[in-house]
């Protein structure tokens, strides 16, 4: 088979690409696979995957109640009770009342989670600068320029544009999708 033959069968037809489903494919697995190589570089906190996860919304996203924290986790408040007392007891997170309403508590990282998170980020960062410092410079620039794309792409669900909202079909599937443990 020659290479151009088999590079059409790996990208799928012009049609398909055309529709966005072949570039969907293979983004959605290039993303998989690229976050599990960053993904090794966790180990070294010595936290599980769902207590970083916890703990990055926290650092990133601000303080939370617990019922705010285990919607953006898309756990029960259950489960992320368990991670967050487990936190706690690490002293990378701390309560906190909401100065608003004394009867609400609040969740927020400690200076001590995030160092935790700043220094896994870090090694997250330096893995794939070294990956991407192997790469050539037309790649280089070429993945430069494709990074406003891709944000915007990653925060199309999360971010809809002004004045429009998430289509339904998107609302629907989060309705009846079960909260699962991350």
């Amino acid at each position: 088979m020659s290479s151009a033959r088999s590079r059409r069968k790996r990208s799928g037809s012009p049609r398909a690409l055309a529709s966005g489903t072949a570039v969907a494919e293979r983004l959605h697995s290039a993303a998989i696979h690229l976050l599990r190589r960053l993904r090794v570089e966790d180990d070294a906190s010595g936290l599980s995957a769902p207590r970083l996860s916890a703990l990055s919304v926290l650092v990133f996203g601000g303080p939370r109640t617990v019922g705010e924290l285990a919607q953006a986790e898309q756990v029960r408040p259950p489960t992320i009770s368990r991670l967050t007392a487990e936190l706690e007891r690490d002293g990378l997170v701390a309560r906190e009342r909401d100065p608003d309403d004394a009867r609400v508590q609040r969740l927020r990282a400690t200076p001590a989670g995030e160092a935790l998170l700043q220094a896994g980020r870090a090694r997250r960062v330096a893995r794939l600068a070294q990956a991407i410092g192997a790469l050539a410079p037309a790649e280089r620039r070429l993945l430069r320029d494709c990074l406003p794309l891709l944000e915007r792409l990653a925060r199309a669900d999360a971010d809809p544009p002004e004045g429009s909202s998430r289509p339904a079909s998107v609302r629907a599937s989060r309705a009846r999708r079960p909260a699962r443990a991350r």
